[in-house]
């Protein structure tokens, strides 16, 4: 798995939960490809996201990123939608958890939507927590993965990562 990741962001402010980034009316979906459809459709200003992302753009959050239930589905939107990851100020533990459990990049780095705005470029490492903004060339290091961590986000989730073993 790849841990280096550059493309367009998407900025959102603090506590986005799980609820905004995949409302619990659709948690009878099963279809990833009908759950990516309304992924961050609650959050203010990201009502037409799922049409308007492109695979390999990241997201960029403010403070305390997935909180609320721990609802896998909220991680499982993003990945289907394409976003190759996302950088946050904090992460709720659910939605960390989640995030590593099943494969998905992440990583925490105070100050980062200090430094980016919508549609600027982001060139991001999980590995060394090195984060750049393309389009200002402003710099931060972020809280890289830890080692169990990164090897079971490498691997694509928990459950490959046990297979491997």
């Amino acid at each position: 798995m790849i841990t280096k990741f550059k493309g367009k962001t998407w900025v959102t402010g603090d506590d986005i939960d799980t609820d905004q980034i995949y409302h619990g009316q659709y948690l009878p979906l099963t279809d990833p490809e009908e759950m990516k459809k309304h992924a961050m459709e609650f959050v203010p200003g990201f009502e037409k996201f799922s049409q308007e992302v492109k695979p390999g753009e990241i997201i960029a959050a403010g403070k305390n990123f997935g909180t609320g239930s721990s609802r896998e589905h909220a991680v499982i939107c993003l990945k289907e939608n394409g976003i190759s990851c996302v950088v946050a100020e904090s992460f709720a533990r659910i939605f960390y958890r989640n995030a590593i459990n099943l494969g998905f990049p992440l990583l925490e780095c105070p100050g980062i939507t200090k430094i980016i705005k919508t549609g600027e470029e982001l060139d991001v490492d999980i590995s060394t927590g090195e984060v750049r903004n393309l389009s200002n060339d402003k710099s931060l290091k972020g809280h890289p993965l830890s080692g169990l961590e990164l090897e079971i986000t490498e691997k694509g989730g928990l459950l490959k990562y046990l297979k491997s073993e």
